[in-house]
Order: C-alpha cells, then structure tokens, then sequence
C-alpha cells in the first residue's frame, strides 16, 4: 500500500509560478514511477508530467518548457515546478505512483487556479 500526500496548491495570477510537493510512503519510493496528473471541470484526467526510476522525464506537450518534475528519492517526495502558468492550467492536480509490480495509486488532489 502507497500513501500519496499532495500540497502546494493554490491561486496565482497567469504568468506566476506554484511547486507541487508528493509525498509517499508505504513502499520503496525509488522504484516506484512517479507521475503527476490534472483534471480541469468537466474534463477528462491527463498526464501531465512522468518521471521513471532512471530519472527519464516526458511531459504533455501543453506544459513543455514550462514544468518540471523531480524527484528526491531521500525524501520520498516528487515534485511538479510549474512556471508561467495560464488559465488553461486551472485544474485539480494529483500525485500518481506506479509500484514495479503495475499497482496504481493516487494521491487526494490539490487545487491550482490560475487567474487571468
């Protein structure tokens, strides 16, 4: 069993910036694969960002060159540096790991909202 616990959240003016925090616990937190998702009203739930156990990063199109995700396998925690942000980020944002064994678990969400 993995424990996602996200914060960072909040609300920002378009063009500022927010750093999402993850904290897991509950496995060997550096073989998991580590990924942050979004789901905006209405919308479907999207990758936005993935970071794999070798540090392999890939990103949504729509946020290349403005995220970055991390990872401190010391502190169990994965990070999401979200910079000039648009109203189209407006969602809430969730933690999500991948055990080596192919479970899925997901944190409880936190709110971003990007004013315009």
């Amino acid at each position: 069993q993995v424990q996602l616990v996200e914060s960072g959240g909040g609300l920002v003016q378009a063009g500022g910036s927010l750093r999402l925090s993850c904290a897991a616990s509950g496995s060997i937190f550096r073989l998991n694969t580590m990924a942050w998702y979004r789901q905006a009203p209405g919308k479907q739930r999207e990758l936005v960002a993935i970071i794999t156990i070798g540090d392999t990063t890939n990103y949504a199109d729509s946020v290349k060159g403005r995220f970055t995700i991390s990872r401190d396998n010391a502190k169990n925690t994965v990070y999401l540096q979200m910079n000039s942000l648009k109203p189209e980020d407006t969602a809430v944002y969730f933690c999500n790991a991948r055990t080596p064994w192919g479970n899925d678990y997901w944190g409880q969400g936190t709110q971003v909202t990007v004013s315009s």
